[in-house]
């Protein structure tokens, strides 16, 4: 018996692209197809789009080869050049059944122990670093019935914890709701869903019931990524942000007072015109914010962005500057593991059944596999490394 072709999706960048190859999963139906769902936020991004097509036509030489996503929506006639590219889909038409031939849009069952669920897409701010807007357009969010549906499909399902996406997370508005509103609707409508978790938020849009949310009510988990980008004032003018870096700490600072909540943060190293004075606020962020996830990236000046036609710092200053965010972090990080020996900590256990992700979205693994993945599991933590906590079974 011949078997069914195996179609693949292969993913980069954001927490939006997973959620939305899931869905182009779910519409594929039986082909021989890779599609590459790529990123454009950095250069490196990109680099790392094209290779992840290159290696797909190594690997599948037979397959078709569809490049979609932000990199591919950026630079489409670069993407189609390259080899077994057999078209390239826009970000516009890549959720669309008719794109993958007709098949029904349906929200797929999770196939990891956390899901992402897309809410909102696009961005109306115009950060000079940025290419994103261009690939993604204006803001725009789903409507709230149709998440809280899509949410509860999925817990029934069986996830245990949902993932709120976007571009622009805090930017979602359904007529009056906002992502409070949304995230108190999600609560009060899906009560079988234990955890939810956002993803990148902006300090700037948090509001009070959004605060209040976070701070105290615990099936949102206690741990925000947040798009800081830099800490010096002039630095963050020159970005287009709409926030200082008072405001960033004053922020943090209020929420830590009412939850141990997990930061993590976006941070660029070696923006245009950013001298060592300017850089030196930047570090200085992570240790007055308590950033234990840093997600840094060295200044990439990307086509057609007014921050590419400033004066720009030497690339291997970005480089080192970019080194010493991440071993600043890394202090951090470490003292925050060690400190969560000896407690306990409930895990959804993931593939390969050996690992989860506390609330605070730390990784903690056990000795060995187990076979209820999917499962809410509590732990004792019984040590720690650099980067993740040991623990084992209560």
């Amino acid at each position: 018996m011949t078997a069914l072709p195996r179609p693949d999706v292969v993913t980069l960048g954001c927490r939006l692209n997973l959620a939305e190859s899931e869905t182009i999963r779910g519409l594929l139906g039986a082909r021989d197809m890779v599609v590459v769902n790529t990123c454009g936020v950095t250069n490196e991004a990109v680099k790392q789009s094209r290779a992840a097509i290159r290696r797909a036509h190594r690997a599948r030489p037979g397959a078709e080869i569809v490049a979609t996503g932000c990199a591919a929506q950026l630079d489409p006639d670069g993407f189609a050049a390259l080899p077994g590219v057999s078209r390239v889909v826009g970000n516009a038409a890549k959720l669309l059944p008719a794109t993958w031939g007709g098949f029904p849009n349906r929200a797929p069952a999770p196939r990891h122990a956390r899901a992402f669920v897309g809410v909102q897409n696009g961005c109306d701010h115009a950060c000079t670093f940025c290419a994103i807007p261009a690939g993604r357009g204006p803001s725009r969010s789903d409507p709230a019935g149709a998440v809280v549906a899509r949410v509860a499909a999925l817990a029934e399902a069986g996830a245990r914890e949902v993932v709120l996406t976007g571009v622009d997370l805090t930017s979602y508005a359904d007529g009056e709701v906002t992502l409070g509103g949304l995230v108190e609707r999600i609560l009060a409508g899906v009560p079988a869903l234990p955890r939810l978790r956002l993803s990148s938020l902006d300090t700037i849009e948090i509001d009070e019931r959004l605060f209040e949310l976070v701070t105290g009510e615990p099936r949102v988990m206690p741990h925000l990524h947040l798009s800081l980008q830099a800490g010096d004032d002039l630095i963050l003018k020159r970005m287009k942000r709409r926030h200082l870096r008072a405001d960033a700490v004053r922020m943090i600072e209020r929420l830590k007072a009412k939850r141990d909540i997990a930061i993590g943060a976006d941070l660029i190293a070696g923006f245009p015109t950013e001298d060592e004075a300017m850089f030196a606020n930047t570090l200085a962020l992570i240790d007055d914010c308590q950033i234990v996830q840093a997600h840094v990236f060295p200044y990439s000046p990307r086509a057609n962005t007014p921050a590419a036609r400033m004066p720009q710092v030497a690339t291997e200053v970005a480089r080192e500057r970019a080194a010493r965010l991440r071993a600043t972090s890394a202090r951090l990080r470490r003292a925050w593991l060690a400190g969560m020996i000896g407690s306990q900590q409930a895990i959804v256990l993931e593939k390969p059944g050996d690992r989860g992700h506390t609330p605070g979205f730390a990784e903690l693994r056990l000795a060995g596999p187990r076979d209820d993945i999917g499962q809410i599991l509590t732990t004792r933590v019984t040590g720690a490394t650099d980067d993740h906590l040991i623990g084992t079974p209560i």
